[in-house]
């Protein structure tokens, strides 16, 4: 229990936060974005500002606002028309964030985001530098998936997953997912049966949890949450999921929802980047005995562990590895392009010119998602 308390205190009391709200929090049945229902989360929000808090806001809703004024009763399928009700709600989901935080006389800032922001890291960086900078002008940053211009191939999937890569990207110290249920339970919580989970602080915590889908005017199930809440874990960030209507106490003192405990240590900015939010441009297949290697911690992989590769790629660009028998292991910046690696298969390094005594990936720029003891 003592724990348990050590990490919500952790979430309440922590300087930078990133907050979630879902689609379904900000409109009401008839699809439209309620004025009250922002007024309601801009005043809970601006009360944990003012305990001295760095508030970013992950704002879903931009396509269900625009459904209304386009005549549709249910969240688009194709590409096209999902992106029409993005370009139309975006406008008025900004506007009411911003008339509800000018009600205590703060400006806001629209990021729209899309998945190669995060995947290409000059653009992370610079993301980094906007959001910092709003901040800095005491603007609150409301952040959302640019949906009028990513596609199905190219996106976040949800905004739950870019609101754990946003609190990275901001050394946030909190994440906080609201959304319609009150936190996670192990199967549907209209269930009689439906056991409530209060505290996740591992993956064999969720063993027996059965997550679903999105709803109606939303992308992101429990699934999407859970998956999110893992993400931000793993790289060290403390996350409550809860209902938004307790938002109020989420960001007071966090004793209600499920929390999340964070990983031990947290992954350099890099690594997260490397393994959650980059662009990959080809695949590494190893060996066992380079599996073994890379995935004890510490070691770089060497030519003479890679048996196949495939993609084209360049120096410095991130490639995926893979086991022998196809399973992920993990990411990594490549030394060498596809065409000079393809003739450095199999080889001891004393095979290999010495220019080519490089490691194919460095220990240092390689981010493994399993370790093994």
């Amino acid at each position: 229990m003592g724990a348990t308390v050590d990490i919500r205190s952790q979430i309440a009391n922590a300087k930078r936060i990133v907050v979630k709200i879902g689609s379904s929090s900000l409109t009401g049945d008839d699809l439209r974005v309620h004025a009250d229902r922002i007024d309601a989360f801009v005043d809970a929000l601006q009360a944990r500002m003012e305990r001295g808090s760095d508030v970013y806001v992950v704002s879903s809703g931009a396509v269900a606002a625009g459904m209304p004024a386009l005549g549709l009763s249910q969240r688009p399928k194709d590409l096209a028309t999902k992106q029409a009700a993005a370009s139309v709600g975006q406008v008025a989901l900004a506007h009411e964030w911003g008339r509800s935080f000018a009600r205590y006389d703060r400006m806001v800032g629209q990021v729209l985001l899309t998945a190669s922001d995060a995947g290409i890291r000059s653009r992370a960086r610079n993301t980094q530098r906007t959001i910092d900078r709003l901040r800095q002008m005491h603007c609150v940053p409301i952040i959302n998936e640019n949906d009028t211009v990513a596609t199905t191939e190219l996106n976040f999937g949800d905004n739950d997953r870019l609101a754990a890569i946003v609190a990275h990207l901001v050394g946030a110290d909190a994440l906080v997912l609201l959304s319609d249920v009150d936190g996670l339970y192990d199967r549907n919580p209209a269930d009689p049966q439906a056991r409530f989970i209060s505290e996740v602080r591992g993956a064999g915590d969720l063993d027996d949890v059965v997550a679903g889908d999105g709803g109606r005017v939303g992308t992101g199930g429990m699934g999407s949450k859970v998956s999110a809440a893992r993400l931000a874990s793993r790289s060290g960030v403390p996350v409550l999921l809860a209902s938004a209507s307790d938002i109020a106490t989420a960001l007071g003192d966090a004793s209600c929802g499920t929390v999340f405990h964070p990983g031990e240590g947290r992954l350099s900015a890099w690594k997260f980047w490397a393994l959650y939010a980059a662009d990959v441009s080809g695949t590494l297949r190893i060996d066992e005995g380079a599996m073994r290697a890379v995935t004890s911690g510490g070691t770089s992989l060497l030519a003479v562990g890679v048996t196949e590769i495939s993609g084209e790629f360049h120096s410095g660009d991130i490639v995926e590895i893979h086991g022998p028998k196809g399973e992920v292991i993990g990411r990594g910046e490549v030394a060498y392009d596809s065409r000079t690696l393809a003739g450095m298969l199999g080889k001891q390094s004393a095979e290999l010119p010495e220019a080519m005594h490089r490691p194919v990936v460095h220990a240092d720029y390689l981010s493994n998602f399993v370790t093994r003891a």
